[in-house]
């Protein structure tokens, strides 16, 4: 397979839905994805991998059962493993996420509407 770059900001105009991750590579048993955000997700954890999140464009609020942290474009946060999170976006935002691949992005709330079990690969 050879070698190619990856131009996030070409990836991310493809994307039109809200809440709707995308790989766009791999590294080792990890998916990199990205993804465009507006409005509020589910309350959710997850039990066996910690989540990367970092702004791309935008900001985002990651509420957390002991307060929340607000994000600003360049700006990351790893969610622990287990913790409960729920990103809001007042505004569209495009994040990029790293988690181990086979994460749902509702985790453990998996008969949400917003879960996603099939990612596309961009």
């Amino acid at each position: 397979m050879p070698l190619e770059k990856a131009n996030l900001a070409q990836k991310l105009a493809k994307i039109t839905d809200h809440w709707q991750p995308k790989i766009v590579g791999s590294v080792n048993d990890y998916h990199v994805k990205i993804a465009k955000i507006e409005g509020e997700f589910v309350w959710h954890k997850h039990d066996n991998t910690d989540e990367l999140f970092l702004v791309l464009d935008g900001a985002f609020t990651m509420k957390l059962r002991d307060g929340d942290i607000e994000l600003s474009e360049g700006e990351m946060i790893v969610i622990p493993k287990g913790i409960e999170h729920c990103p809001v976006a007042d505004s569209e935002c495009s994040i990029m996420m790293i988690e181990l691949a086979g994460t749902l992005n509702t985790g453990d709330q998996a008969d949400s509407d917003l879960t996603v079990e099939n990612l596309e690969t961009l």
